[in-house]
């Protein structure tokens, strides 16, 4: 069973609309479906809650240490509530699917992404669950003919809010992955991923 659901994103209201917050948009989601407040625990730097979700106890947490420091706050809690890497679902920003895409897998590498590499560092293990919240990538809003040997700057696309209708899709995707939570949380993750990739 999944105990803790870790959204990851920066602190602060000049990131709270860009790309890189995907993963704290859906824990504020779950938080207010189970009717929680999100309070700050400095003892594991971050802001969490401890929900009722779909019938089960889960944490819900959004670091506050900023991206690339993500594991201190996700290790600080899970050894305190002795909770294994398999029982921790990571939301996340995901360059590699278009917005409106949303996939779980579990375990694998980084993929680039900061926070993941932080967390798998501080887990010493990659087989933790992850939700990847598809948000496109800078060289698909290049013409074709400037893909070839293009090298779109990444870090200032995630650090900027998307387009409307990105974000209009973006959050369609997030009510999708929302609607599998109660399978998540039973740990019926296969059922979930069965339900959340088939196509719309």
């Amino acid at each position: 069973m999944i105990k803790l659901i870790v959204g990851l994103g920066n602190p602060g209201a000049e990131y709270a609309a860009t790309r890189h917050n995907a993963g704290f948009w859906l824990v504020d989601a779950l938080a207010r479906d189970a009717g929680a407040t999100l309070r700050h625990e400095s003892r594991f730097n971050g802001v969490l809650a401890r929900a009722r979700l779909y019938g089960e106890e889960v944490w819900l947490l959004q670091p506050q240490t900023f991206m690339n420091r993500s594991g201190l706050s996700v290790v600080a809690l899970a050894h305190f509530y002795k909770i294994l890497p398999d029982q921790i679902l990571v939301a996340h920003d995901e360059l590699d699917l278009p917005p409106g895409a949303v996939k779980l897998k579990l375990g694998g590498g980084s993929g680039g992404h900061n926070g993941l590499k932080d967390i798998s560092a501080h887990l010493t293990t990659q087989q933790y669950w992850r939700l990847r919240i598809g948000i496109g990538h800078p060289r698909d809003l290049l013409p074709e003919s400037a893909k070839a040997g293009a090298r779109p700057d990444v870090a200032n696309f995630v650090l900027k809010p998307p387009r409307r209708e990105e974000q209009e899709i973006i959050d369609a995707s997030l009510e999708r992955a929302t609607t599998v939570m109660p399978h998540v949380v039973k740990g019926e993750l296969e059922r979930a991923m069965m339900l959340l990739h088939r196509p719309a």
